[in-house]
């Protein structure tokens, strides 16, 4: 478990986006302004599907989908693992140019 805040200006969560094989991740956003929002991308690499998240709303990302995600505005997000693996450095990353 974790809180993240990307500095001003730095408005991507986790890039290179990746997934874990066996953990799913759990995000909750906040301090985003109310006009703003975070756009969560989710599911297969391949097949990638986006969440639109506002202030103070949260998502559950499976250990197959990807993690990732971007705002509009500066934010902060509290994050949780859970899973059986408690090696937290075995993420599966994969190139950008690979996401559909």
């Amino acid at each position: 478990m974790g809180v993240t805040a990307p500095h001003p200006g730095s408005m991507w969560n986790t890039m290179p986006a990746h997934t874990h094989d066996r953990r799913t991740e759990c995000y909750l956003c906040f301090d985003l302004p109310d006009d703003a929002r975070i756009i969560h991308l989710m599911g297969e690499p391949t097949e990638s599907r986006h969440l639109v998240l506002a202030n103070r709303e949260a998502v559950i990302s499976p250990s197959w989908s990807v993690h990732s995600g971007v705002g509009s505005a500066c934010y902060t997000f509290v994050w949780a693992m859970a899973g059986e693996n408690q090696s937290f450095d075995n993420l599966d990353g994969f190139a950008v140019t690979d996401m559909r």
